[in-house]
């Protein structure tokens, strides 16, 4: 049980290190066409990781055989972070590289997105350790 547990809590940091990059590129890069090369390579890292986390959350909580609040609460977390990144990709993609203004605007855009998945992540950490 404890490995599964140790998996899955190395699986989140993982995870959150990818939302860090990402949010670290938004904001140092200042060549749109480059960072969305970047987010272009990252968004199947970061949803394939979004997957691990899942899948090793429900291992987790199968071996323990009960269903808490916390447990209630990552299930819609973690869709939650899958819907918002595929909506940030979705945004990403049709920009053209003449959209000048566009470009400006989705940085704005993209660095909202990752501070609110990063506190998503740390508010479901939080609850789990009051609860």
């Amino acid at each position: 049980m404890q490995d599964a547990i140790t998996t899955h809590i190395y699986t989140i940091y993982i995870f959150l290190a990818i939302m860090l990059f990402n949010l670290y590129s938004v904001v140092s890069s200042k060549n749109f066409i480059s960072l969305a090369k970047k987010l272009k390579f990252m968004t199947p890292v970061y949803h394939l990781s979004n997957a691990i986390v899942i899948y090793t959350g429900t291992i987790v909580a199968f071996y323990a055989q009960h269903f808490s609040l916390t447990i209630a609460l990552m299930i819609p977390a973690s869709i939650f972070l899958l819907v918002i990144e595929i909506k940030r990709y979705k945004k990403q993609r049709v920009i053209k590289v003449g959209d000048v203004k566009l470009q400006e605007e989705f940085y704005v855009y993209a660095k909202k997105i990752y501070i609110i998945e990063i506190a998503v992540l740390a508010m479901v950490y939080i609850i789990s350790k009051v609860f």
